[in-house]
C-alpha cells in the first residue's frame, strides 16, 4: 500500500521511467484518503490524496495478471525492463507464475526487487516469513516502538508517519540504485531482499549497541536524549521548541540569553556529565526559560546560534519560506478538482540531474495504450487484450 509505491516513487521522482502496473479497476490505494472538492470519483477513475502523494511521476496500466494474457503481457514487459518491484507477502508471485526465477529466466539484467515484513526466505527464512505486516507491525518488532514515549519507562508509543514503510521503502530504492549499478557494468540482474522490520531495526542502530554494551534494553526516553543534556523539547508560551547542546561549548550562549551565565561555570552544569548527573534539574530550569517566550522571540535569540529549531504543525510547515524555496510544497494537477493538491516534494538535490515532482499522479490505466506500443504491442494485439479483459 505505501512501502513499494513509495519506493519506486523515489527513483521517479530522479528521473526513473516508472510503470505502475494495476489490477482492472485499479490500486486499492486509490480510494484512501482525503479527496479536494470536485475531484473525479473512483468510479471515474479518480484518486485520492494519499494515492496522488506516492504515485506522482508514474505512468498507469492495467493488467490482470490472473489471466494467461496478462501475464504473458507482462512477460512481454520484463524482457525490455531494469527493474520490477514488488511488495506481496512471500509466494504471490509465485503463484501468479511471475516470480523471480522467472522473469529472471527472460531477462537476465533484471533487478527483481522485494519488499516484505519479514522478508523473502532467499536471503533467510524468518519464523514469521508469511505474517502479514503493516507500518505499526513494523515499528512494534524492529524496535522503533519500544523506544519512543512520552517519559522514560512509559507505555512504548507509535511514531506519527508511517515509519515502517517509508524506511524499508528508502532502503529499497537505495539497494535498486546499487544493484542497476552493477547490472549495468556486468550485465547481471540480482534479486534486491528488504525486510520492514529489518529496515526499522537498522534505524534504530542505538538500541543494538547499546544493549550490547550495557545488557540493558533501552526503554521509552520521552522528549529527552539518553546521552546528552539539555536536549529536545521544551514549552514555549504559544507552543514548543526543539534544543540541543550536543557538547559543552553550545551551553555557555544558551546560559547568556537565558540571562544565567553562571550556570555554565556552576560545577553542577558546567559539563555534558554534570548535567546528566543533574538533569531533572537543568530541563526545570531551561523550560522555566523558554516558557516564558513565544516561538518567535526564541528563534531570533537560538536561531543560528545552537540547534534549534520551533515545533511546526502543517500549517506552520505552509506558512514557511523554507520549505517553497526549497520545493518541498509542490502543488499538483487534481483532474476534476478545483484547485492543485499540494504533494511533499523530494529532499534530494542534485546540480546536474535534479529530481523532483514533474507531473500529477495518473489515472487508472492512463497510460496502458502508449506503454504496450513503446514495448512493441501491435494495436491488434493491444485490442485482444481489451476484449479479453486482461486490460481495460
Amino acid at each position: 500500500m505505501l512501502a513499494g509505491p513509495y519506493a519506486a516513487m523515489m527513483l521517479a521522482d530522479q528521473g526513473a521511467h516508472v510503470i505502475k502496473i494495476e489490477p482492472p479497476g485499479g490500486d486499492m490505494t486509490r480510494r484512501n484518503g482525503p479527496h479536494l472538492e470536485g475531484a473525479l470519483p473512483m468510479a471515474q477513475r479518480g484518486f485520492g490524496g494519499y494515492f496522488a502523494s506516492i504515485n506522482r511521476n508514474k505512468s498507469s496500466i492495467t493488467l490482470d495478471l490472473k489471466q494467461p494474457a496478462g501475464k504473458a503481457a507482462l512477460l512481454r514487459l520484463v524482457e525490455k525492463a531494469d527493474v520490477l518491484v514488488e511488495n506481496y507477502r512471500t509466494g504471490v508471485m509465485e503463484r501468479l507464475g511471475v516470480g523471480y526465477d522467472t522473469l529472471a529466466a527472460v531477462n537476465p539484467r533484471l533487478v527483481y526487487a522485494a519488499l516484505r515484513g519479514f522478508g523473502d526466505p532467499r536471503s533467510g527464512e524468518s519464523p514469521y516469513a508469511t505474517w502479514p505486516a503493516y507500518d505499526p507491525v513494523a515499528q512494534a518488532m524492529g524496535g522503533i516502538m519500544g523506544i519512543t514515549g512520552p517519559v522514560p519507562g512509559g507505555p512504548p508509543t507509535k511514531v506519527g508517519p508511517g515509519v515502517g514503510d517509508l524506511i524499508p521503502a528508502t532502503f529499497l530504492a537505495f539497494g535498486i540504485a546499487a544493484a542497476c549499478w552493477r547490472a549495468q557494468r556486468s550485465g547481471k540482474g540480482q534479486f534486491v531482499d528488504v525486510a520492514m522490520v529489518d529496515a526499522v531495526l537498522a534505524i534504530c542502530e542505538r538500541l543494538v549497541f547499546q544493549y550490547s554494551a550495557a545488557a540493558t534494553p533501552p526503554r521509552p526516553e520521552g522528549n529527552g536524549h539518553p546521552m546528552l543534556c539539555p536536549f529536545g523539547l521544551f514549552p514555549a508560551k504559544d507552543g514548543f521548541v526543539s534544543l540541543g547542546v550536543p557538547n559543552d561549548r553550545f551551553w555557555v550562549p544558551l546560559t547568556r540569553h537565558m540571562g544565567q551565565p553562571e550556570l555554565a561555570t556552576d560545577p553542577r552544569y558546567a559539563t555534558n556529565e554534570c548535567r546528566m548527573q543533574h538533569r531533572g534539574e537543568v530541563e526545570e530550569i531551561v523550560g522555566a526559560w523558554t516558557a516564558r517566550h513565544t516561538k518567535a522571540q526564541l528563534s531570533q535569540m537560538l536561531g543560528g546560534e545552537i540547534p534549534y529549531g520551533p515545533v511546526f504543525d502543517a500549517a506552520d510547515i505552509f506558512e514557511d519560506a523554507h520549505f517553497r524555496i526549497r520545493e518541498m510544497l509542490v502543488d499538483t494537477e487534481q483532474p476534476g478538482a478545483s484547485r492543485p493538491l499540494t504533494v511533499a516534494g523530494t529532499p534530494i538535490r542534485m546540480s546536474a540531474t535534479p529530481g523532483g515532482v514533474r507531473r500529477r499522479a495518473p489515472m487508472t490505466g492512463e497510460h496502458t495504450d502508449r506503454i504496450l506500443s513503446e514495448f512493441g504491442f501491435a494495436p491488434g494485439e493491444i485490442a485482444a487484450l481489451r476484449a479479453g479483459h486482461a486490460i481495460d
